[in-house]
């Protein structure tokens, strides 16, 4: 038989836009459907947690999931549109102050973030309240390898200014940061790539508190490592890493988008 020419077959990229209302439309649909997929996952405890996008004409405003409200039912019609002075702007509901502070912060620090992801995650939680980074044990966790940061100090609930802006400093230019006793946070160019690095951060967590539970590990050498981060670790490997999830989300969840 005769192959099917590489170009005629098909590959995923994102979208460009030209309109900022369909970017902004396609960023919160990406948001609401990564909400409910950390719902999917477990990743809620009580009402903390948050994902942001910011939005794509007013670069100091971002979107973000109502405060109380469950990720499992957040719709596109629900998130809120809050200003860097933590004001909601367009929305029914009050919004997060932590979401609010820490995620001001860090779309501020970080031009090229366009979507941030916190929430308390079990593993997320246990890793951080060991001092550990995150190891290159898997060939998952090579995406995180040399590339992301502990914020040291937890000082309680984060939600002063003050305390944002030190967490996007731990956060620096990396994808991700382990916060204290307190979980995890990605940051990428994308929403897609954004909750991507959460979900198998979280999943890398939980391979290396198992693995050293089991007994002694065997890390991967550090060129290796490097090796793979370049293969697994850039932004359109997480964008990408994201769709079939958001796939299947659309299929189960089609009243998202009300």
């Amino acid at each position: 038989m005769t192959p099917i020419p590489e170009e005629k077959l098909t590959f995923r990229l994102p979208a460009v836009f030209s309109d900022p209302a369909v970017e902004r439309r396609h960023r919160k649909e990406r948001l609401a459907g990564a909400l409910r997929i950390f719902g999917r996952f477990g990743f809620e405890e009580g009402v903390a947690g948050h994902i942001t996008a910011r939005d794509p004409e007013f670069p100091d405003h971002f979107w973000v999931n109502p405060f109380g409200m469950s990720f499992k039912h957040v719709k596109v019609s629900d998130l809120l549109l809050v200003n860097h002075q933590g004001d909601v702007v367009q929305g029914r509901h009050r919004v997060n102050r932590a979401a609010f502070a820490i995620h001001a912060a860090v779309h501020a620090a970080r031009p090229d973030a366009v979507g941030a992801a916190h929430s308390h995650s079990v593993y997320g939680k246990a890793l951080s309240a060991t001092g550990q980074r995150l190891e290159p044990l898997t060939q998952d966790a090579c995406a995180f390898y040399e590339d992301h940061g502990c914020y040291e100090n937890y000082s309680g609930v984060a939600d002063d200014p003050a305390e944002g802006r030190r967490i996007a400093e731990a956060l620096g230019g990396h994808k991700a940061v382990i916060l204290r006793n307190h979980g995890l946070l990605t940051a990428a160019g994308s929403v897609d790539a954004a909750a991507y690095w959460f979900i198998t951060m979280e999943r890398s967590a939980q391979a290396q508190l198992a693995a050293k539970a089991a007994g002694p590990t065997i890390p991967i050498p550090h060129e290796e490592a490097k090796l793979t981060y370049g293969q697994v670790g850039f932004d359109l490997s997480g964008w990408f890493q994201f769709q079939p999830l958001f796939d299947q989300i659309t299929r189960t969840d089609p009243d998202l988008f009300d």
